[in-house]
This record gives structure tokens, C-alpha cells and sequence, in this order.
């Protein structure tokens, strides 16, 4: 999710390692009480239970990070819930294709955690587009409940709507060759997105590089090649539920989903962001499309 944070509040004096404790604890906690939520509903649909569940978690995160004065805590949740829920969907399916779901979600939660973990500074430093949103609605909405709706439980629907696919997918049945167009679409997503972020970091850390737009590598293709690398992967999900089951077809909502907050909400923030802090990036967005890269001429 985030890679630009600022100085925070609440428990900001904490080291990284304790900041990396905090998390771990706080997503341990969450993840218990999402258990008990789903023994109190045992005997209703799986999706039913999961969805509950899911939103609890949500607001233990929301209420250990309002704790903690920093909603970053909230970052990894993108990654690291819909591992755990495929994992627990997963139980008692031993098909070739709910293996194949269930190694590329744990490779892309994986991959993405780590990128996350990466880039955190700890609990000291907020993501900027938090601090923005703090900023434009002080005075006129509770802090809480910006926060809580549109920085944490907003995210959890989107994802949760991108993992309703996952679900037939589960099911079983022999593979046929949309499986295999599902896998080669969903693999590549994995390596896009994460060719995307090393490009980045790498250019990042270049002390000549200060200032200048990233244009290069993937980045000369696509302002946003880690969005769009995302986006893809959502749509290989939704490839192996068609594969699957395809009466099942309507979780196209989940991709799309997908496609409405990053064009939408991500991209948009991330554009005038690069406008304010880079001279240079209004003749990069004239140049460059912002996901998918042009036809060559």
C-alpha cells in the first residue's frame, strides 16, 4: 500500500522493531476475534461468515491504530487478510486448481507484505495521503470516522469483493485450459507488480535521482505499472472462478472493482501528488499513460 510517510503521534517514540511488535500483536488479536466471530455464526454460508468476520478484524486494526494516533497501522491488512481467508477457505479442498489459487494468493500476499515491511519506518511516520485526508476534513468530520470508513473499512470491502471469485474457485472440478490462461494472467501479475516496485526502489535510491520522475524500466511504459500489475492479478482470480464455475460469472464484480478505486481514487491522488513535489511529471502524464501502456506506433 503506502510507501511516503510523515512524524505521527500516539506511540511514535516506539523503535521499528516495537513498531513491527505492535503490528504482528494487533493482527494476532484481530485474527482471534475474527475466529470467534466465525464460531458464533458457524452453520451459515462460508461468505457469510468470512464477511463478518473480516469487518471485525477491520475494527480491531482501526481501534488499535486510533490507539497508536497512526492509521498506517492499517497498511498490511491489503495483503495479509485475504492470505488468511483463502487459507481458511481452502480447508478441505484438495483439487489441482485450489492449489494452483491457493500458492499464487500466499505468493502475492507474501510478496506484497514483504514490500510493505520494507518501505515502513514504524509507528513515528504516517502515509502522506492520510495526513492529507486529516488535514481537508479537520473540523469538519470526527477523525475516527474518516478514518475508520474511508481509510480501513472502505479497503476491506474493496478486497473482500476481489476475493468473492476465490470461492468458486475453490471448488474443485478438472482443469481445462482457462486455467491455464488464469494462471499465466495471474503469474504475470505477481511479476509486474513486483518488477514495478524494485524499478522503483532502486531508482529511489539513487542520491542523483532526487527530484526526477521515474521513467524508467516499466515506468517508462506506465506511470503506474504496480497498480496495474494489482489490478491484473484480481482478474486472474476471477479467470480460475470462471474456469471453475462459470454460473459464477457475477464476482466479475471483484476486478472491477478493482479497476474503479485504483483508475479512480489511487492513480488520481498519486498524479497530483508527482504534480506538487516534481515539476516535471505534468509533460511525464503527457507522455505516458497511467495503466495501460500505449500501442505502439
Amino acid at each position: 500500500m503506502a510507501a511516503e510517510y510523515r512524524i505521527g503521534r500516539g506511540l511514535s517514540g516506539l523503535s521499528r522493531p516495537a513498531g513491527f511488535a505492535l503490528v504482528a500483536a494487533t493482527y494476532l488479536v484481530a485474527g482471534g476475534v475474527a475466529g470467534l466471530v466465525a464460531v458464533l455464526l458457524r452453520g451459515r454460508h462460508p461468505l457469510t461468515v468470512t464477511f463478518w468476520a473480516d469487518i471485525v478484524a477491520t475494527v480491531v486494526v482501526f481501534a488499535v491504530s486510533m490507539a497508536a494516533g497512526n492509521s498506517s497501522l492499517y497498511d498490511p491488512y491489503w495483503s495479509v487478510a485475504p492470505a488468511v481467508v483463502v487459507a481458511v477457505w481452502f480447508a478441505g479442498h484438495h483439487g489441482a486448481r485450489s492449489f494452483l489459487v491457493l500458492a499464487l494468493m500466499l505468493i502475492w500476499a507474501v510478496r506484497l507484505t514483504a514490500n510493505w515491511a520494507a518501505g515502513w519506518r514504524g509507528l513515528g511516520h504516517e502515509d502522506w495521503r492520510y495526513v492529507q485526508i486529516r488535514d481537508q476534513t479537520a473540523g469538519r468530520l470526527p477523525w475516527w470516522l474518516v478514518s475508520f470508513t474511508g481509510i480501513q473499512l472502505m479497503p476491506t470491502l474493496v478486497v473482500f469483493a476481489g476475493l468473492l471469485p476465490v470461492w468458486p474457485a475453490l471448488g474443485g472440478g478438472k482443469l481445462n485450459p482457462l486455467d491455464l490462461a488464469a494462471v499465466v494472467v495471474t503469474a504475470a501479475a505477481i511479476a509486474l507488480e513486483t518488477t514495478a516496485d524494485w524499478q522503483l526502489r532502486r531508482f529511489a535510491r539513487e542520491p542523483a535521482h532526487h527530484g526526477r520522475v521515474a521513467d524508467q524500466g516499466l515506468w517508462r511504459l506506465s506511470r503506474h505499472p504496480n497498480y496495474l500489475g494489482e489490478i491484473t492479478f484480481w482478474w486472474g482470480m476471477w479467470l480460475f472462478a470462471l474456469a471453475a464455475a462459470p454460473s459464477w460469472w457475477w464476482t466479475v464484480a471483484g476486478p472491477v472493482v478493482m479497476v474503479l478505486l485504483f483508475a479512480f481514487v489511487s492513480v488520481p491522488l498519486m498524479d497530483r501528488r508527482s504534480l506538487e513535489r516534481r515539476p516535471a511529471y505534468a509533460e511525464y502524464m503527457r507522455r505516458v499513460p497511467a495503466l495501460l501502456p500505449r500501442r505502439p506506433s
